[in-house]
């Protein structure tokens, strides 16, 4: 499975559409994004009870201000449509997996 693009139009309706939602708020510009990008991937594939976005702050600012997202990357982590945990920047995929897994 792969990750999934937000929008602010969007945003609302994934979370609340899906059980655990991971969001990455990220920019194109921004090095360690890029670098979290694949380790993404790779979770999307290992832990299938976890919808992945990615939401580009440049091209979306909207979502990631109300979040109040004031570095990146940014991980947000929702159950059930509620915010339960924040990852700020890059980690690595044990890190990542290990905070998502205790919500399953």
């Amino acid at each position: 499975m792969a990750t999934i693009t937000s929008t602010d139009e969007t945003f609302k309706k994934l979370i609340s559409e899906n059980k655990l939602v991971l969001v990455d708020f990220w920019a194109s510009w921004c090095s360690p994004c890029k670098a979290l990008a694949p380790v993404l991937e790779s979770i999307s594939d290992e832990i299938k009870e976890c919808k992945i976005l990615k939401h580009d702050l440049d091209s979306q600012p909207n979502i990631p201000t109300a979040e109040g997202i004031r570095s990146i990357p940014t991980l947000y982590l929702y159950k059930d449509g509620k915010h339960v945990e924040t990852i700020v920047g890059f980690q690595e995929h044990s890190k990542i997996s290990s905070v998502i897994k205790k919500h399953l």
